[in-house]
């Protein structure tokens, strides 16, 4: 592009298009910070003045003032550096998919306890902290509430006998985060 008052290109400077692609992308990671809890925010060391933007716009319900408030926070996010915030970002959705992943293979263990005569010594197997007494008490109970009818009290109860077994994959902390990015 060519600099009228000195007749000099400036190929330093990003092209328009590029800078609104920019403030596209700040703008979706603010949109992306809103979706997550006020106590976050803190860890990401977000200026006060951002995590008030973003604490206005949970209040808001018009969507024509959310919008705005959400340009309002891309400008903001001009002062930030994206890159710890997208790190962050990124684990917490490798952290959400390791939990998914984790409470169906509960689950599923929980299904096969309840249909398969050699799953609980597998779980024994598996798991040798396992208080196998309680378990079959549960097992027990829950085909007798299936058989009845009844609310699935001992059903979900041995779920939550079978999520304490394994140790439940966490959201990462901001530290955590960034100490996976330098392994």
């Amino acid at each position: 592009m060519m600099n009228h008052d000195d007749d000099v290109y400036d190929d330093d400077r990003p092209s328009k298009s590029q800078r609104k692609r920019d403030m596209h992308h700040m703008q979706d990671l603010g949109e992306a910070l809103l979706k997550l809890r006020p106590d976050q925010w803190a860890s990401l060391d977000l200026p006060e003045r951002l995590q008030d933007a973003l604490r206005e716009a949970k209040r808001l319900t018009a969507h024509g003032a959310i919008r705005r408030q959400l340009q309002f926070i891309g400008k903001l996010m001009r002062d930030v550096e994206p890159e710890p915030i997208q790190r962050y970002l990124d684990a917490l959705g490798n952290a959400s998919v390791e939990h998914t992943a984790w409470l169906h293979r509960m689950e599923r263990w929980r299904d096969r306890l309840l249909e398969e005569h050699d799953a609980l010594t597998e779980l024994a197997e598996q798991y040798p902290a396992a208080d196998l007494q309680v378990m079959r008490q549960l097992i027990r109970n829950a085909h007798r509430e299936r058989e009845q009818n009844k609310p699935p009290k001992a059903y979900r109860e041995l779920f939550q006998q079978l999520k304490q077994l394994e140790q439940e994959p966490g959201i990462p902390h901001h530290d955590e985060a960034e100490e996976d990015d330098d392994a």
